[in-house]
């Protein structure tokens, strides 16, 4: 075992891998370790130019003579990173151990964890003919709590115990960034497809395919520190418009340009502020073309203007999908800017047409997109991009089976809808609404949703963990689908009180809109073609006022009480920008030195002074919600409450249960 100090970092060799700890940001190191000559120059998520930490960081070696006896130590801060002679990793805060590599091999006899197993903490199995599948594993705390790690459709917001797959999925967003109870925040800084298990007898991360292991760990006091640390060097969102935090109008889907517009003048007429208005996929000719189909939409010029006069942002849909009849697939084929099948045929969706991919992980494809985009969209006016399909959405998640400019789909796939959403934020500057993510795409404005979701309070309450673990992972801006995408019969009872339950939550949550595919698929559609912007189906009507009057009733008030948040909520878009912070918060997240707030799932802060208790099953008219220290004011009734206590609070359908927390440093910041 050989150690030296190269600049700043520590490194060491044995026998065929060579490791290297590097300080990067306050109190943090990344770990890189490989079988290759030499390590590669990326950087991942790690894009942000970082301070220097001379003065914080440390490189200590031992003196021993024998290697076997050698030893050595890097610090940064706050965290160290002590190494044996056997290359094993202890990772220390403040002086006391929190984590180390799992290691099982007797190659250290007087070591109490060897064993005979021959499992070590860094793992490289050959793929034949390239790179290595590569596996990081350390020791597990039975009192352990991990939150982040992105969006998957599960209720779970403590992942411990969970297995993870590392991929993009239709509702299911990889950012691999954990936060761990016990004062550490990991980054798994590899943008290829892979897993993790959260597991009781250790934890485990794998990358499928990969030329060096790389991740990266801070600590720090608590959660809102650990998410300091790590938007610091992965970037943190911009300010996005104040106009958009109003109510956002969308369905599956307005055909025609004269259907938008008389959705939004009808809005006017009842005096409602229409915030965005957004026009879903297929007004377009085929997949790929990127431009309106004139037939039904004559003169986007003249709407959008409209629409601008009445105070309204217009969004249109953007697929990254091309089909292979679309006026644009052969210059894309010829010019290599579509993704490539490894085998089989050569198609990656098939979704009403046949289609290849386009390959944005290519400079050159994403200057082709956007000067479609904005030719065919943002010089008639478009204020905004909604990037669907963003993972992107494939016919088989074959991973193996598709190859990218930077690289193969196992070893860079996660980065795709990063790359997608980077595309139009650096033409636009504006927030886009996205289906998926990786870390670092909150630095491009990205509002991610949750996806192609069914109706159901199962749903609803699986969306609740998402939204507060994707803020954990770095993604402030994030929404759903009001009322769930899927919908099977948009007039059932059941469904518009989970409709009703559902718009409640959503008023307190970053971005208010309304999206679905609201059922039965019924309305016949505009033109028999088999192609164009009236071939495709359409869900029925999705406004406020679709759902008859005391439905309208409900929204209407909720939708008031959202819009006198505005310069609160504004508040808490600066302090994003500035720190990182989400605007959806777990409990700890504000009280992380009360243990219960550790326990609690399903109840949530508003940034720091609204606590949130939606109503996530159907039929239910009351429910628990706990207080912690402090006074806390009901907004249903103003009565003003001591915390540290539970109580049983009334949910009637027209409301959930929300407090405002009263503070001698900040005071109530909500006026009714």
């Amino acid at each position: 075992m050989k150690f030296w100090k190269d600049n700043q970092s520590l490194m060491w060799k044995h026998q065929y891998e060579t490791v290297c700890i590097t300080p990067w940001g306050k109190n943090a190191l990344r770990v890189r370790a490989t079988k290759f000559p030499n390590f590669t120059q990326n950087t991942w998520a790690l894009e942000e130019p970082i301070s220097d930490t001379a003065a914080e960081s440390t490189v200590e070696i031992s003196s021993a003579q024998s290697p076997k006896a050698a030893s050595a130590s890097i610090s940064n801060g706050r965290l160290c990173i002590q190494v044996d002679s056997a290359g094993i990793m202890t990772f220390c805060r403040d002086g006391q151990k929190f984590l180390k590599e799992y290691h099982r091999d007797y190659d250290q006899p007087s070591c109490r964890e060897s064993r005979c197993l021959k499992i070590r903490g860094r793992e490289y199995r050959a793929i034949v003919g390239g790179d290595y599948a590569m596996k990081a594993r350390f020791e597990s705390n039975d009192s352990e709590k991990i939150y982040g790690m992105g969006q998957y459709q599960q209720p779970y917001l403590n992942l411990k115990g969970c297995t993870l797959e590392l991929a993009q999925r239709n509702s299911q967003t990889s950012i691999p960034f954990a936060v761990s109870s016990l004062g550490y925040g990991f980054l798994w800084n590899h943008p290829g497809v892979g897993n993790v298990v959260f597991g009781r007898n250790y934890t485990e991360w794998e990358a499928k395919a990969a030329k060096q292991l790389d991740y990266w760990i801070t600590v720090d006091d608590g959660p809102a520190q650990i998410l300091e640390n790590y938007t610091e060097v992965t970037g943190r969102t911009p300010m996005i418009d104040t106009a958009l935090l109003g109510l956002w109008q969308c369905k599956l889907r307005y055909r025609t340009q004269d259907e938008v517009l008389g959705v939004a003048r009808k809005y006017q007429k009842l005096g409602i502020p229409l915030a965005v208005i957004v026009i879903d996929f297929f007004h377009w000719t085929r997949q790929g073309d990127w431009k309106f189909d004139k037939e039904y939409w004559p003169d986007p010029r003249a709407m959008c203007d409209e629409l601008h006069d009445m105070g309204t942002k217009v969004v249109v849909s953007v697929w990254p999908t091309v089909d292979k009849k679309s006026e644009n697939f052969a210059e894309l084929l010829d010019r290599g800017l579509l993704i490539q099948t490894e085998r089989g045929s050569n198609q990656t969706y098939e979704f009403q047409g046949d289609c290849l991919t386009i390959d944005v992980t290519n400079p050159e494809t994403q200057a082709y997109l956007w000067e479609k985009c904005r030719k065919n969209y943002r010089d008639y006016g478009i204020d905004m991009f909604w990037l669907d399909n963003a993972e992107p959405d494939y016919g088989a998640y074959d991973y193996d089976n598709y190859r990218y400019y930077l690289g193969t789909g196992l070893e860079v796939s996660n980065l795709y809808p990063k790359l997608y959403t980077k595309t139009f934020y650096e033409q636009t500057k504006a927030l886009s609404l996205v289906r998926c993510g990786w870390a670092g795409s909150q630095k491009y404005a990205a509002l991610l949703w949750s996806g192609d979701i069914p109706s159901t309070f199962e749903s609803l309450r699986d969306q609740l963990s998402a939204g507060l673990n994707m803020g954990l992972a770095g993604i402030p801006w994030w929404t759903t689908d009001i009322g769930g995408f899927m919908t099977d019969d948009a007039a059932d009872a059941d469904f518009r009180e989970l409709l009703l339950r559902w718009f409640e939550f959503a008023v307190f949550s970053p971005i208010l809109r309304m999206h679905g595919d609201r059922g039965p698929h019924d309305i016949p559609p505009l033109s028999d073609k088999e192609w164009g912007g009236g071939s495709l189906f359409t869900g029925h009507p999705n406004e406020l006022w679709s759902y008859g009057e005391e439905a309208f009733a409900v929204m209407k008030k909720q939708l008031d009480l959202r819009l006198s948040l505005r310069p609160y909520i504004e508040q808490l878009m600066r302090e994003a920008s500035e720190t990182g912070a989400p605007l959806l918060r777990t409990m700890f997240y504000e009280f992380p030195d009360d243990a219960h707030c550790w326990e609690l799932d399903d109840q949530y802060m508003f940034g720091n002074q609204y606590l949130v208790a939606p109503v996530l099953q159907a039929r239910q008219r009351e429910r628990e919600v706990y207080l912690p220290a402090g006074q806390w004011r009901q907004l249903a009734d103003s009565q003003v409450f001591e915390g540290g206590q539970t109580l049983l609070c009334p949910a009637p359908l027209e409301q959930i249960p929300v407090f405002e927390r009263l503070t001698p440093s900040c005071g109530p910041l909500h006026r009714s």
